[in-house]
């Protein structure tokens, strides 16, 4: 019987935004930063004659790009990112994870500092 497993590794980074779809005067249009975790989460079968289902060097060297890309920047510079909310961020993790990366199930955005996180899950294909 195949077991179905999930692994999950995180990466932190920090990066300056702001919310331009907001009301004028409200206080997160004005630029501000965050520090971020992010936890990719893959999922699938273990290949047998390694008993894992993608090396974690692998995984590494997706996220590298990723964190690279955002890590002190201003994300509505980002192509995508041009509101950047918690949610627009995860999303856009999970499609550039997912493109790279066959087997992203989820991503989880975090801002530890502040107690909120945001998660992206792929739906069950019919």
């Amino acid at each position: 019987m195949a077991t179905e497993i999930e692994i999950t590794k995180e990466f932190r980074f920090d990066a300056a935004h702001r919310l331009p779809a907001l009301p004028d005067g409200h206080p997160y249009t004005r630029l501000h930063g965050h520090s971020f975790r992010v936890a990719v989460t893959v999922g699938g079968t273990p290949v047998p004659e390694f008993d894992w289902i993608v090396d974690f060097g692998r995984i590494e060297a997706v996220l590298a790009g990723i964190r690279d890309t955002l890590d002190h920047h201003t994300l509505n510079e980002i192509p995508g990112l041009a509101n950047p909310t918690l949610e627009t961020i995860a999303a856009w993790i999970f499609e550039r994870a997912e493109a790279l990366l066959p087997g992203v199930v989820r991503v989880t955005l975090h801002r530890d500092s502040i107690g909120e996180a945001c998660t992206i899950r792929r739906r069950a294909r019919a």
